[in-house]
């Protein structure tokens, strides 16, 4: 990661650039790097904020979307940070949408790109196996339109976390609160505007995920990026950053 991690008050997180606050949100399996793309582009015009999401910190039994919401609550107050804009990824996603959906005068508007929150398909309906890396690799790949962008750093890193026990249980234990915590009834609540930015070959979220997202939200946009998988903002950032730009140019009013 090519940029510097702060590290306070119990809080870990990367800060870049001036003026409205972006909020990025990673997901289950993803690296803080996933956003690399994203980070460079918006930092000109924005302040981008990326917290690391605490799933290996939090204590086991409160582990959950609900917990991770908690945090982020915490976050911006610590930042003393109100009306940013939300931007999720996958399980960051559903973060986002959970704090949205219980804390609305903290957030501006949202983005959601491959959220869980309604139905996922996580790692291709089974977890990777343990000591095989190639069997890792094959399911990494599936997260994306082109298998190429499964680098082999991201592999390896993947690799290392279901070869770690303990990590094991806290992403098994988060995967089954994201499918237990089903935000159907809540997102006609939420009532800012959402911008939902999908991969069409979206393999672990599919469309009608993100259709089902557009009919729910009441105030929401559906954008689409053709040969693009499960992170828009990794495979396809030019065409993401794109549509993102035009989103917060509409609702910022610059």
């Amino acid at each position: 990661m090519k940029y510097e991690v702060i590290e306070e008050d119990g809080f870990k997180y990367i800060q870049e650039g001036e003026g409205e606050t972006l909020v990025l949100l990673h997901g289950l399996m993803g690296e803080l790097s996933n956003w690399e793309p994203a980070i460079d582009h918006f930092k000109k015009n924005y302040r981008v904020l990326v917290p690391i999401l605490p799933i290996y910190d939090l204590p086991l039994l409160t582990l959950g979307v609900k917990s991770l919401s908690k945090y982020i609550h915490r976050f911006l107050k610590f930042k003393k940070l109100s009306q940013v804009v939300l931007i999720g990824n996958s399980l960051g996603g559903h973060v986002g949408l959970v704090f949205t959906a219980a804390h609305q005068e903290f957030v501006k508007a949202l983005v959601l790109t491959g959220s869980s929150g309604l139905y996922e398909n996580a790692f291709g309906g089974s977890f990777p196996r343990r000591g095989s890396r190639d069997y890792v690799k094959e399911k990494v790949e599936y997260t994306f339109y082109d298998p190429a962008t499964a680098t082999d750093e991201l592999v390896d890193e993947v690799f290392k976390s279901v070869n770690d026990r303990s990590r094991v249980i806290r992403i098994l234990a988060l995967a089954k609160s994201a499918i237990r915590h089903n935000m159907s009834k809540e997102l006609s609540r939420i009532t800012i505007p959402v911008s939902l930015i999908w991969g069409k070959q979206d393999k672990i979220t599919p469309p009608d995920v993100a259709v089902e997202f557009h009919e729910l939200l009441p105030n929401s946009e559906l954008n689409w990026i053709d040969k693009c998988g499960h992170a828009p903002m990794m495979e396809r950032p030019t065409e993401f950053n794109a549509y993102l730009d035009t989103f917060l140019n509409r609702i910022l009013l610059k």
